[in-house]
């Protein structure tokens, strides 16, 4: 119950950021979301943790490659 739990918030935050992130920015999330939580053991904190990184992740990528705006 508690993993069905997560995976619905995770995926509610994923439709938020949608609208308001890049692409790179919001695979950054999903993929450190599902990093943190596998190597947490399933820990929310563990994929609160990794989806953060991931975004920011995403960020930087997204800055550096996009020179022509």
């Amino acid at each position: 119950m508690r993993k069905s739990t997560m995976a619905i918030v995770i995926g509610a935050a994923l439709v938020a950021l949608a609208g308001c992130a890049s692409k790179a920015e919001t695979i950054g999330t999903a993929g450190g979301a599902a990093v943190g939580y596998g190597v947490t053991g399933g820990s929310a904190l563990g994929t609160l943790g990794g989806a953060a990184v991931g975004y920011g992740a995403g960020k930087v990528y997204d800055d550096k490659h996009n020179n022509n705006q």
